[in-house]
């Protein structure tokens, strides 16, 4: 199944804040931290991303990359990232394949049926191109452990 630990990383292919295509290729060889999370300017996914944002000179020491990605589309994305200083590619699944790919889909988020958006999760990609680690939220205010993901990411091949 995909998005299982010790499975292949599902690749991808997003548009970025700027409309540049980020194809996950880029990250080969590297550590990366995905952050799924459901919806730009919300409460919980700035705080979660900005805990990103303030660990991720931790996170480039062990050579790791960031990657945020939500289904909103690239400009509210954007504005989110300029909003919150987010030095990390915020990318955005609004063909919702990432997430489908990651099992990951939150259908009928927030008691709004038919909305469907990201899981709150994090996945932890060694420079082997395998799932190492995740974390998956059950309940939209949950938040990752930061030092759990750097704890991850360390241990990571």
């Amino acid at each position: 199944m995909s998005g299982e630990i010790g499975s292949v990383a599902p690749s991808f292919n997003l548009l970025d804040t700027d409309g540049n295509e980020f194809n996950s290729s880029t990250l080969s060889g590297k550590k990366t931290v995905i952050a799924f999370f459901p919806a730009s300017f919300s409460g919980v996914c700035a705080e979660e991303l900005c805990n990103f944002r303030d660990s991720l000179a931790d996170f480039s020491a062990v050579d790791a990359e960031v990657v945020g990605i939500c289904i909103d589309g690239r400009f509210a994305n954007g504005a989110f990232r300029d909003a919150n200083n987010l030095p990390f590619p915020i990318l955005s699944d609004y063909k919702q394949s990432a997430i489908a790919d990651y099992d990951v889909v939150w259908p009928d988020f927030a008691g709004m049926d038919g909305y469907t958006t990201a899981r709150r999760s994090v996945f932890v990609i060694g420079t082997d191109g395998n799932i190492s680690w995740k974390w998956l939220s059950d309940v939209p205010s949950d938040l990752p452990s930061i030092p759990d993901v750097k704890s991850a990411v360390e241990s990571a091949s």
